[in-house]
């Protein structure tokens, strides 16, 4: 049951790069209260890095999640990979609360100038979801660095 969260954590990874492999490919539904201003320019640094460069790592982190579901290797591979999980785990609820306090609190000033839209969405959809992708990495990451239940006898 424990190696379940890897599989939830990849999961979580795949819909996130086909989103934004979608806009990178030119689609644009949604782009618009994720990215504001840049959805209509399309800059190619943007492009590049915040669409294909994001839906890159999306998928090297369903690949990581996917490898969290299988036998712990001994040694220093499977302290690395427990170490990646516990990174993206890190990384994404950082991610996620940091924006999340800042938007709620105002503390960012006019750091962080978005729209009412773009603040709502940002909000209650993209930062709950880094939340999300964070707890699943952990969990997947907890339950990677366990060893294996033993298999239940039948005599």
């Amino acid at each position: 049951m424990t190696r379940v969260w890897g599989r939830l954590a990849c999961g979580w990874a795949v819909a996130f790069a086909a989103l934004h492999l979608y806009w990178a490919l030119g689609g644009s539904r949604g782009l618009a209260v994720s990215a504001g201003p840049l959805a209509e320019e399309r800059p190619g640094w943007f492009v590049a890095l915040g669409l294909w460069g994001v839906g890159a790592v999306c998928l090297t982190g369903a690949a990581l999640g996917r490898r969290l579901t299988g036998p712990r290797p001994p040694g220093t591979p499977g302290r690395l990979l427990t170490a990646l999980g516990w990174s993206a785990c890190a990384v994404l609820l950082v991610r996620g609360a940091a924006l999340q306090f800042l938007l709620l609190t105002g503390a960012a000033g006019p750091a962080i100038q978005i729209s009412p839209e773009q603040r709502w969405w940002t909000l209650l959809l993209w930062n709950p979801w880094f939340l999300l992708g964070g707890v699943l990495f952990g969990l997947a990451a907890r339950a990677f660095g366990r060893p294996a239940a033993p298999e239940p006898s039948s005599a």
